[in-house]
């Protein structure tokens, strides 16, 4: 279903909203003209605000280009275009690259398109950003991390749920979905959205944690900067020097790793892998990203995580027998995508007959049957509600 604009506006406006969308898509002008039956004439004329736009061609260019005719004519519209700013780096000349970077940059749009129209505002709860200094970057990354959990208000224990602080607490647009395997994650910066992170929905939960973590990095010290995490990508930027020591520090605090680990090797001779195993799971995070915390600690010595490599590695049939095999790190695929505050959204506009299904799996880049177990357990949990736990607003 489709909402009436609130106000008209200008063809020029409309025109440039239009190619912002295109290009957005990365789609040529003689593609769109052709798809939507006009000549390439007749859409630069569009475009430079020189011809009205009808509105069956309205429609046939915003499916198109992936976005919703609401989208483009609401006079309060906030158009998001963060694709331009991953160009600007080296790498992301990689199609996986480019895939995600359109990813977030649709993501983002689809959420604030959705505020629009139920009329949310969002709050923004952002800690001052940091500059890095001349120095040690990882005794600033240390420090750095330990003033973002006071100021958190999280103390030194184990962060149980990274991606529900991001979001609920600190107000950063966070989303999940498949990429393609070598990128983590994104990162990107915009004065008029915020923060926007997107994670690897492919990678393993105790990855996906540290690859928020490191976008935390980011956030706290390059705001402005948009960034790629990739797998097997070693830079040595004090940029990424700092937001891997961040991620180190946020999600594996020096104090508490200490604490627990005299409290689990009290008596033993060795470092087993029981130990490791045991500490991982509950800081949350990779076998692998441990032992490195270990040895950065001088908990052990330099090389313990070669050595078991070398012997056997720590496997996930160990783990299963240490934790169980429900651990949450041992699940090693999320098969769903992941948008916890744009999934409740889309729902609610959904509910209000602002979007259609097809519009609201459009939003979401997901497919209509994930669509629609999304719908049948939003009305089931609809269903079981009573007046009891019902709001008042």
């Amino acid at each position: 279903m489709m909402t009436n604009p609130t106000q008209e506006i200008s063809p020029a406006e409309l025109g440039e909203r239009m190619k912002v969308a295109r290009e957005s898509a990365n789609i040529t002008q003689d593609a769109a003209a052709k798809a939507a039956g006009m000549a390439r004439t007749t859409l630069v004329s569009i475009e430079k605000g020189q011809r009205s736009v009808r509105a069956a061609e309205l429609q046939a260019l915003s499916r198109q280009y992936g976005v919703s005719v609401n989208s483009l004519m609401r006079r309060e519209a906030v158009h998001v275009d963060l694709i331009p700013r991953f160009r600007s780096l080296p790498e992301t000349e990689d199609t996986g690259i480019a895939e995600a970077a359109r990813m977030l940059s649709d993501l983002v749009r689809a959420e604030v398109e959705l505020e629009n129209v139920l009329g949310v505002h969002r709050t923004y709860s952002y800690p001052a950003e940091k500059s890095i200094l001349p120095g040690d970057v990882r005794a600033q990354a240390e420090q750095d991390a330990q003033n973002l959990r006071n100021w958190l208000g999280i103390g030194e224990g184990p962060v149980q749920d990274i991606f529900a602080l991001l979001e609920l607490q600190l107000g950063i647009r966070v989303y999940s979905r498949k990429l393609y395997p070598k990128v983590s994650g994104l990162f990107a910066y915009d004065d008029t959205v915020g923060a926007c992170i997107l994670v690897n929905a492919g990678h393993r939960k105790d990855r996906r944690t540290q690859t928020a973590g490191h976008e935390l990095g980011h956030f706290v010290s390059t705001r402005r900067r948009p960034e790629v995490f990739q797998d097997e990508k070693y830079e040595n930027s004090r940029e990424e020097r700092y937001a891997n020591a961040f991620g180190r520090a946020f999600l594996t605090p020096a104090r508490a790793v200490m604490e627990k680990f005299r409290e689990l090797t009290t008596g033993a001779t060795h470092l087993t892998r029981r130990h490791i195993i045991l500490l991982a799971h509950y800081f949350g995070v990779s076998r692998q990203a441990m032992v490195l915390r270990l040895e950065e600690l001088e908990l052990t010595k330099k090389g313990t995580w070669e050595w078991f490599d070398s012997n056997g590695g720590i496997t996930d049939e160990q783990v299963k027998q240490v934790i169980g095999s429900n651990a949450s790190e041992f699940s090693s695929i999320v098969e769903d995508a992941q948008s916890s505050r744009l999934f409740l959204l889309a729902i609610d506009a959904w509910k209000k007959d602002l979007i259609s299904e097809g519009q609201m799996a459009e939003m979401l880049k997901l497919g209509r049957i994930q669509v629609r177990e999304l719908l049948d357990e939003a009305e089931a949990e609809e269903d079981e509600a009573n007046d009891f736990v019902k709001l008042s607003h």
